[in-house]
């Protein structure tokens, strides 16, 4: 079974420190993410339509909003992985025009060949994380400088005004009917599972929908619900008290073992695991 050694939490996102056995399903995330392959196997990720190799000598990209999923051969050992689920607004800070790693293309391809310094400060960051998973202020600063190596060696940052005019021109993009189904969601996460209802509340038929949906968003109102799930679960799970049990009536499943399968689908870990880990880190606070 996998095993989360490590979870950090703060205005950065998160970074997980993970050891892999078994595969995820296909799921997205609102963050600029990058898996880097810390020991183990050589492993493999689907992004997009590509198959992508993980390997000490090849880190895979993933861009806010993008399908991608966790590929294990079960031939193979463990791999531990370092997964950086990185905010768009926490990289804003270090300039401006990064803001775009919220947009689509921010990563030009879904891999890309890691230099000494990124494998150095990778390797520097599970090392801290492993011996002191309290030393905050050592994880961000070490998590500042890589993700500054990250996005000046696999973007074209010198260039990236055009990625912040895409993110306006994707949310004039974003069907206003769609925006509504959304929005309920949001505030009603419980009806994730009824896409009938979201398409009656959008006064769209189920087939219009779900074109409408994939044209907005890029991906399938499956995929963009389990997202939102996902999120409003590890949220509820690190920075609430209540139960699983309550969390899991919260988020509309119909017990919480089905919670539980899939919380541990889309993270690797059980939620219960992911709550105690996530706390070993001060950062990770109510």
């Amino acid at each position: 079974m996998s095993t989360a050694l490590r979870i950090a939490h703060g205005a950065f996102g998160r970074v997980a420190l993970l050891d892999m056995d078994r595969s995820l399903v296909r799921h997205a995330h609102p963050h600029c993410h990058v898996l880097i392959k810390a020991d183990g196997a050589d492993t493999q990720f689907s992004v997009g339509d590509h198959l992508v190799p993980l390997t000490d000598t090849q880190a895979v990209l993933v861009n806010t909003w993008e399908p991608h999923a966790y590929v294990h051969d079960q031939r193979r050992p463990r791999t531990i992985i370092l997964a950086l689920y990185i905010e768009p607004s926490w990289l804003k800070v270090f300039r401006p025009n990064w803001a775009a790693s919220g947009a689509p293309g921010f990563f030009e391809k879904p891999a890309g060949e890691v230099s000494p310094r990124i494998r150095r400060l990778a390797m520097d960051l599970a090392t801290v994380m492993l011996a002191d998973p309290g030393a905050n202020s050592a994880h961000e600063q070490l998590l500042s400088d890589l993700m500054i190596s990250v996005i000046e060696r696999f973007t074209p940052w010198r260039t990236l005004s055009r990625s912040l005019q895409e993110i306006d021109n994707n949310r004039d993009r974003f069907d206003w009917r769609i925006r509504r189904a959304v929005n309920l969601l949001r505030s009603e996460p419980q009806i994730a599972h009824d896409v009938n209802a979201l398409a009656k509340e959008a006064g769209l038929s189920r087939a219009h929908f779900y074109r409408l949906f994939e044209r907005s968003t890029r991906m399938t109102p499956h995929v963009y619900l389990n997202l939102l799930r996902m999120e409003l679960a590890v949220k509820s799970v690190v920075h609430t008290e209540d139960s699983l049990s309550a969390v899991s009536n919260t988020l509309g499943f119909s017990n919480q073992g089905h919670f539980t399968r899939f919380f541990r689908d889309h993270a690797g870990v059980n939620p219960s695991e992911f709550r105690n880990v996530a706390r070993l880190s001060s950062s990770a606070v109510a």
